[in-house]
C-alpha cells in the first residue's frame, strides 16, 4: 500500500498562524526541521523575534480581520494552519471567532490555497461548553468555502507550559485536599503535545488534499481525578483527597484556579467549562487510515506527564501557555515606544555607576523575576500580584519560560518582554491592570571615570497615564517607589558582584 505522506516537502510552501502562541510556536520549529518553506502570519513581528526560529521562516505581518491582509498572506501558500482563537475577548469570543474563521476561508479560496488544517477540541458529548461549541464551529465556518480542511479535534494536550499542565500541576501541587466539583468524574482522553505536533506536521506532507473531522487523543480514557492522582504519584506526593462538591459551578471553580495556579481566571473559565463535557475520542473518527501514529507510538499520560516535568524542571520550556499577549483593558492594546508616542509620560529614573563586569551585570538583569524575584521587597510585588488578580488581571504567578534567559515576547510575571539587547537592554511592557501603559527598562553602557572603564546601570520605570485616574496612580504610588527601585537597584548589583566573586572576575 502506497504511504499518503509525500517525500519531497520543499515543493510546497506553508503558512501557520497562531505562531506566537504555544502549539504554532512548536509547530513553526518542527515544520522547518522537514525542510518545508515556512511563512508565518502574526499580528506584531516582535513578538516572535526572539523564536529560534525566526531567521528561518517568513514572516508576514496581518490582522486575521483584515481580509486584504490575509488574502495578501495567503499569496503561493500550498497549506494553511490556522491556531487563531479568541478566547479571551470577552463573553462574544464565540461570535468573534466564527466571523474571523468565514474570513479566513473566502481569503484562503481567492489566494488559491490547496489545504487547511485546523485545531479544536473534541465535542462529541452532547453537553458542551461556549468554548468547545465555538472550536466546532470554528471548523464549519472555515469549511464554508471551497478550500478543503483537515479538522483535528484534541482532547486536553499535556506538555510542559501547556495551561492544562499547567493547572493540573499547581493544583495537585499545592493542595492534599481538594474540594472538586462533581464532573472530575468525567471521562478525558489526554494525548501529549508531541503527539499532536506530529499528526499537524504530517498533514503538511500529505499527497493530496483531506477534508474531514478527525479525533486525535492519547492510549488512554480517564477521568480528570484519576490525572491528578496520577500527577501526584509521579510528583512523589502523597494520595491527594478529593472531595466532590456539587454545588460548584465552572465560575467558582475558574475563580479557585486563578487563586491558586498561575492561569489567571479570564483563561481558566472557558477551560474549566469544557470539564463538563466527555473528551473522548471517536474510533469512527480516527486519522490512522490517513496519517500513523507516530514511529515511538502516542505517549500515554504517565509518560507525558514525565516528559513534561522533565523539560519543565531542566528549564527547556520550548513555549508557554502564556506566550499569547494577555488580554489588558483597550488602552493597554496597543503597545508604543514612549520615546516617540507623544504621550504624557511619567518616569522614575535611577542609574549607578560600578566596578563590576558586564557579563554579571546582564545576568542578573535577565534572570529577573520567577524564582529570583524582583530584588527584594518582594512582598509588595507579591501585593501587587494578588491585586491584579482580584480585579482579573495575570497577577504574578505566569512565571518565566526560561531561569536564566530572556526573548522578545516573553511573558515575565504580569510583564512582557517588549525588546532584548543583549548586554545591553531590556525592556518590559505591563501587563498589568492599569489605568494607562507601563514599561520597565534596565540599560548597561560603559563609562570612562577618572581614567578607568566602569560600567553604568540604568532602571527606568516610564507610565504613560489614561486620564486623571492615572495620573492619581501614578502619584498615589510614588511613597513606594521610592522604596522599592532603590532597593532593586541596589540588590541587583548586589547579586553582579556575588557573580563576580563566584567566578573572579
Amino acid at each position: 500500500m502506497n504511504s499518503p505522506i509525500q517525500s519531497t516537502p520543499g515543493q510546497r510552501k506553508v503558512l501557520v498562524t497562531g505562531a506566537s502562541g504555544y502549539v504554532g510556536g512548536r509547530l513553526v520549529r518542527q515544520l522547518c526541521d522537514e525542510g518545508l518553506d515556512v511563512r508565518v502570519m502574526v499580528r506584531d513581528q516582535k513578538k516572535i523575534k526572539g523564536q529560534p526560529w525566526f531567521n528561518e521562516v517568513e514572516v508576514c505581518v496581518a490582522n486575521a480581520n483584515n481580509f486584504a491582509e490575509v488574502t495578501t498572506a495567503l499569496q503561493g501558500i500550498h497549506t494553511v494552519f490556522y491556531l487563531m482563537h479568541s478566547i479571551n475577548l470577552g463573553p462574544r469570543f464565540d461570535e468573534i471567532e466564527a466571523e474571523m474563521a468565514r474570513n479566513f476561508a473566502r481569503a484562503a479560496e481567492e489566494s488559491g490555497v490547496k489545504q487547511i488544517v485546523y485545531l479544536g477540541g473534541i465535542a462529541n458529548d452532547k453537553k458542551i461548553s461556549q468554548h468547545l461549541a465555538s472550536r466546532a464551529n470554528t471548523g464549519v465556518q472555515l469549511a464554508s468555502g471551497k478550500v478543503p480542511v483537515l479538522e483535528f479535534r484534541a482532547g486536553i494536550i499535556i506538555g510542559s507550559g501547556s495551561a492544562s499542565f499547567e493547572m493540573l500541576r499547581h493544583l495537585t501541587h499545592r493542595l492534599p485536599i481538594m474540594t472538586t466539583p462533581k464532573w472530575v468524574t468525567n471521562k478525558t482522553q489526554p494525548i501529549a503535545v508531541r503527539d499532536v505536533l506530529w499528526y499537524l506536521t504530517q498533514a503538511a506532507l500529505l499527497i493530496k488534499p483531506v477534508s474531514g473531522i478527525f479525533d486525535i487523543g492519547g492510549p488512554e480514557v480517564i477521568t480528570y481525578e484519576e490525572m491528578m492522582q496520577t500527577f501526584a504519584k509521579i510528583s512523589g506526593l502523597r494520595r491527594r483527597w478529593i472531595i466532590k462538591i456539587p454545588v460548584l459551578t465552572p465560575g467558582l471553580s475558574s475563580l479557585w484556579i486563578g487563586l491558586v495556579t498561575p492561569v489567571p481566571a479570564s483563561l481558566a473559565k472557558p477551560l474549566v467549562h469544557s470539564l463538563i463535557s466527555e473528551v473522548v475520542a471517536d474510533p469512527n473518527k480516527s486519522i490512522d487510515a490517513i496519517i500513523p501514529p507516530p514511529p515511538h507510538g502516542l505517549l500515554n499520560l504517565k509518560q507525558s506527564i514525565e516528559y513534561a516535568l522533565s523539560r519543565t524542571t531542566k528549564g527547556e520550556v520550548e513555549t508557554r501557555w502564556s506566550d499569547a499577549t494577555a488580554p489588558t483593558a483597550p488602552w493597554q492594546k496597543a503597545q508604543s515606544d514612549p520615546a516617540w508616542a507623544g504621550e504624557t509620560l511619567y518616569k522614575d529614573h535611577r542609574d549607578v555607576t560600578v566596578d563590576v563586569s558586564r557579563v554579571s551585570l546582564w545576568q542578573s538583569i535577565e534572570e529577573i523575576g520567577g524564582q529570583t524575584g524582583w530584588y527584594g521587597v518582594d512582598f509588595l510585588w507579591w501585593a501587587r500580584g494578588v491585586l491584579d488578580r482580584m480585579v482579573g488581571g495575570v497577577g504574578l504567578r505566569r512565571g518565566r519560560r526560561d531561569p536564566k534567559h530572556l526573548r522578545v515576547g516573553d511573558s515575565l510575571d504580569f510583564w512582557r518582554v517588549e525588546e532584548v539587547i543583549p548586554g545591553e537592554k531590556l525592556r518590559l511592557y505591563a501587563e498589568m491592570i492599569l489605568p494607562g501603559k507601563a514599561w520597565l527598562e534596565f540599560r548597561l553602557e560603559e563609562v570612562e571615570v577618572n581614567g578607568k572603564l566602569l560600567r553604568r546601570v540604568t532602571q527606568e520605570a516610564l507610565f504613560s497615564p489614561r486620564g486623571l485616574g492615572g495620573q492619581a496612580y501614578w502619584f498615589a504610588i510614588l511613597p513606594l517607589h521610592s522604596f522599592v527601585f532603590p532597593t532593586m537597584l541596589r540588590n541587583l548589583v548586589k547579586s553582579a558582584r556575588t557573580k563576580d566573586a563566584k567566578t573572579g572576575a
